[in-house]
This record gives C-alpha cells, structure tokens and sequence, in this order.
C-alpha cells in the first residue's frame, strides 16, 4: 500500500488556548469620551474627513496599549 500524507502524524493535536494579553482590546468609556472631544477639536481645526479618519484610527490603534489622547497625538504628530 502507498504511504499516504500525514500517516506519521498523530492524527489528534492537543488544542491550547490563544494566550491572552493584557494590551490590547476595547477602548473604556472614558477613552471613548476623550477620543470624541479631542475629534471635535480636530474637526474645527480643518482637518478634513479622510485626515480626521486616518487620525482618529492612529489614535485608536495606540490608546488601546494604554496611551492617553495627548500622548498619542504627540506621538502621531513626530
């Protein structure tokens, strides 16, 4: 008989858990309010929708590893 693919391997894995991080995930409500005060200020700036969308997701992206609003935008600004 031909040895098929796979035959040398077990045929059940052991399945773990995705490991969990403690960055990362949902932005707070205070965050959120911060995110929006902070986009109202930007809107009366100028900026424009597409600038105001690439912003507001730079923001995001940082302020869900623990940045605050400020800090954030500082470091967008570089």
């Amino acid at each position: 008989m031909p040895k098929h693919y796979g035959d040398d391997e077990p045929k059940d894995k052991p399945m773990t858990a995705p490991k969990s991080t403690s960055r990362g995930g949902k932005l707070t409500d205070k965050q959120k309010a911060e995110l929006k005060k902070h986009m109202e200020k930007m809107h009366k700036g100028g900026m424009s929708a597409s600038e105001m969308k690439s912003h507001r997701m730079k923001l995001m992206v940082r302020m869900r590893k623990g940045m605050s609003v400020n800090k954030a935008h500082k470091e967008i600004s570089k």
